[in-house]
Formats: C-alpha cells, structure tokens, sequence
C-alpha cells in the first residue's frame, strides 16, 4: 500500500565506520546491528514486528510479576496479566508505546517518554535511552526520573538476540560470569537462589551450548577492572559479549525455544537486568525511586567480527 508506514514506526538508522544500527519509535526497541555488513543481533526486517521481545526494551520492569500483584508503602497493585498463559505481568509497560526520538549526530539517538499512570501503575517516570555507537560497540544509557508525587518502583530489562554465525545457538560458546542462578517454577517465577558450581548451569568457563535449553536468571556476577561484567557468545573467529555496568546486578539468558519453528534457537537472548524476575513483589534488586529522584545505568554490545 502506497505510504505504508513500518509496524515498529520511525526508523532511526546510526552509523559510525563500519558499524551499522536501527532503532525504532515502538517501544525504542533495537531493530538491528550489524559490522562490516555481518549481523551481530538477530534481528528483524523493517517491514516486521518483534517476535519474542525482540531487541525490546523492558520497562518499569523486566521479566515478570507473579500475578501482576505487588504492594508498595502499604498499597495493593494489580498490573494486567500480559503473560496471560501463566497469569503473569510480564516485561513492562512501554514495549508498545511511541516514543521520541532525536538524533544525536550520525552515530546515535536520543529516545524520550514520559510513562503516565496507568491500570496497575500509578506513578509518573521521565524515560530516557541514549543509543551510541564507538569504537567499543553500541552503548544503551538508561535514566528514569520520578516526575509524580509519590515514591515509585522500578527495574530496567533489555532483550538483544545475539548471534555468532552458527545458524542456530547449539554450536556456539558461551560463557556467563556468574556464580549463582535463580530457580523457577513451571509459572517462571523464582523459588530460590542456587549456585552454579557443579551444575549444567555453569558457564563461567566458555563451553558449547549444546542441547542445553536455558531461560535463566543468573547473578553474582564477576565483574572486569573496568567495573563491567561481560556475558559472551562466540564461534570460530567471531564473539560478541553483553557488558554491564554496576547496576546490572543480573543476566537473563534463553536459547529461543519457545519462538516460533523457523526462529527457535536461531538467536541466544542475553538480557541485562537490574533486578530479577518477580523484583516488584520479592523486593530483590527493586529500585524505588522517591519524588524527583533518578535511576541511571548503561550495558554495550561488544562485537568482534
């Protein structure tokens, strides 16, 4: 149809060097990123739609909320069941929304949305994403201002699908700089802390993912001199590491298994978090911004092609 706008809106296309990437105005997800013309994120066309959170951005709060129940200052809340297959609060409330996008010179853009009150949620935050390209990789800055009256809680997810060439993800490494992992139930919501050593679950040293079907929490993360902690995917002559700074206490990973058959285990999600699944209602790595207070923290995408 002739002016047929893309689903996921405005296009927002950085470039530095070799380095190329999409930003989009839905939800201020991250379409596509690739070097020297190689993809390094799984990502979609521009006539597409995200599928499994593709490159979205997970705000006030990441993964997922038993119930969508939580209690702050002594009030009940109620968030819609977006996860309704599990009666669950899943991923945020901005995934859908517009924001505004500026640029900020050829190599990055400014993305802005003020989240108003709504069903579950009635407070006020100033949204902010910084994407930049430099010769380090893809920089995202988050900052979340309380703009209401009241105290409000918060945590931040981001859901990039990596990938290293592999078709799909069995035949790449990967390693995760973490000493603990979270268990679940069969709802995914957590039941306890465990540690990693001597578990499946341990890739503090790079090995083959293998068969290994992985939608997982991971914490206590060891972190470089730099202050940041770098999960990676790599393959022969190819790696890329998700680097998180000290706001990011945890990882998320999945292997796609539930994505559709042609896109299942095509791309590994690592996902930075500054809490875990079920932070609104455990407590665990919430933040809770008071009246004019602000959250800020940045993670990389890392490339070596």
């Amino acid at each position: 149809m002739s002016g047929a706008q893309p689903p996921t809106g405005q296009q927002f296309e950085l470039e530095l060097g070799d380095q190329r990437a999409a930003v989009v105005e839905l939800g201020a997800g991250l379409r596509s990123y690739s070097v020297a013309g190689v993809d390094v994120l799984e990502g979609y066309g521009k006539a597409a739609a995200p599928d499994g959170s593709r490159g979205e951005v997970l705000l006030p709060f990441p993964n997922r909320i038993d119930g969508g129940r939580y209690e702050l200052d002594g009030v009940e809340h109620q968030l819609p069941l977006t996860e309704p297959g599990r009666a669950n609060a899943i991923h945020g409330l901005t995934r859908f929304m517009n924001w505004h996008g500026s640029a900020d010179g050829p190599a990055g853009v400014v993305m802005e949305l003020v989240l108003r009150p709504s069903i579950g949620y009635p407070f006020t935050l100033s949204l902010t994403l910084e994407y930049s390209l430099s010769a380090l990789g893809l920089t995202v800055r988050t900052t979340a201002r309380n703009v209401g009256e009241g105290r409000a809680p918060f945590a931040a997810g981001y859901h990039p699908y990596l990938e290293v060439g592999t078709g799909v993800v069995d035949a790449a490494l990967l390693a995760i700089p973490a000493r603990t992992y979270i268990e679940t139930d069969d709802r995914l919501i957590p039941t306890r802390r465990l540690p990693v050593e001597g578990t499946p679950l341990d890739f503090r040293e790079p090995r083959m993912v293998g068969a290994s079907q992985l939608d997982t929490c991971f914490t206590d993360l060891d972190r470089d001199p730099d202050g940041f902690a770098r999960a990676r995917l790599s393959a022969p002559g190819r790696e890329t590491a998700i680097a998180v700074d000290a706001a990011y206490g945890y990882i998320q990973v999945a292997t796609g298994d539930m994505l559709p058959p042609h896109a299942a285990r095509r791309g590994m999600a690592i996902e930075p978090m500054t809490g875990p699944p079920n932070a609104f209602r455990s407590g665990e790595g919430l933040i809770v911004l008071a009246a004019g207070e602000s959250f800020e923290g940045s993670w990389r995408i890392e490339p070596s092609v």
